[in-house]
């Protein structure tokens, strides 16, 4: 087995450091993700009880009936298929509305940045022309 070898382009080329991030940024993108957690933990947990939890239910459940069918029958049939079914659509949507209220805190955060560089630029031209003036 050969010994690792290091190559020298890592410490000639070292990784770009990633752009500074303002604190409201950085805000958006905790809630985004704490938000995806939780949506993620809470559709896995009802997935792990349609298919460990209720079949273990089931033997209490045959006395309900839907369409003519026992209940633990349907499940095993089809319904937990469409739950399944129902807990991906209910992650796309709102996970597509987390995604617009980040989009609209980085859309916010850009105008900001773009605002202050321009009051910067204004406040720099102004001091440009005292100087000129002043000559």
């Amino acid at each position: 087995m050969a010994a690792p070898h290091h190559s020298p382009h890592a410490t000639l080329n070292p990784a770009p450091e990633p752009p500074p991030v303002s604190a409201a940024m950085a805000r958006a993108h905790q809630r985004y993700w704490r938000f995806n957690l939780v949506l993620i933990a809470t559709l896995m947990a009802l997935g792990f009880v349609t298919s460990f939890v209720f079949p273990l239910l089931a033997p209490a459940l045959t006395r309900v009936r839907i369409g003519g069918f026992s209940l633990p029958f349907y499940v095993g049939a089809q319904g937990a298929i469409l739950l399944y079914v129902a807990l991906i659509v209910v992650y796309i949507v709102l996970m597509q509305g987390a995604d617009r209220r980040l989009q609209r805190a980085f859309d916010a955060d850009a105008k900001a940045h773009a605002d202050t560089d321009a009051d910067t630029d204004a406040d720099t031209d102004a001091h440009a022309d005292v100087i000129e003036r002043g000559r």
